[in-house]
């Protein structure tokens, strides 16, 4: 795997897998999800930012102009971000990642669908077969672990609590219908 701040002609720029595919992230006790190999497809060539820190003011790539490159392989969701000489935000995260500060990203998204996994034993799994993906950040605390290349602020708490509450009601959906099928 790869997450690595490099210099080649001239041009700084940080490569990173921002999403592995297949690898559980558990978000509680008993529940995780993945990412499917196939998930970014029809995506990847859409209108996509590179962040810090999933923070919509500190852009720092774009797929449309060319200074962020996505690209699938078996792994996951690789990128390669151009470092912006003139943008001292960007050159102090090119310092960071260089020095091994920040290692890690995240994206961001929506689920367009999902497979239910019931593995037993009180344990379940939402399996994302397609996304809207429309950023990719490098980050301090990522939610995947197994990601490299977000620092945690009030916005991303807030969003967090969103996605837990979200995640809560599908999981009281799926109990509620497992005891409406037992009667």
């Amino acid at each position: 795997t790869q997450f690595r701040a490099v210099e080649k002609d001239g041009k700084k720029r940080i490569d990173a897998y921002f999403a592995v595919f297949n690898e559980a992230y558990e978000w509680s006790e008993g529940c995780s999800e993945t990412i499917d190999s196939h998930a970014f497809d029809g995506t990847i060539n859409d209108d996509i930012r590179a962040l810090i820190n999933h923070d919509t003011t500190l852009v720092i790539g774009r797929t449309t102009v060319g200074t962020l490159k996505l690209s699938i392989d078996e792994h996951g969701l690789f990128g390669s971000v151009e470092i912006n000489e003139d943008d001292q935000d960007a050159l102090n995260l090119y310092a960071r990642v260089k020095r091994g500060d920040v290692s890690q990203c995240s994206i961001g998204f929506d689920i367009l669908s999902e497979e239910f996994q019931d593995k037993g034993n009180g344990r379940y799994n939402w399996h994302i077969t397609k996304i809207k993906l429309y950023e990719v950040s490098i980050v301090t605390f990522p939610a995947y672990e197994s990601t490299e290349a977000n620092a945690r602020t009030e916005r991303k708490a807030q969003i967090t609590e969103v996605w837990k509450k979200r995640m809560k009601e599908k999981l009281k959906n799926v109990k509620t219908t497992d005891a409406s099928t037992k009667t």
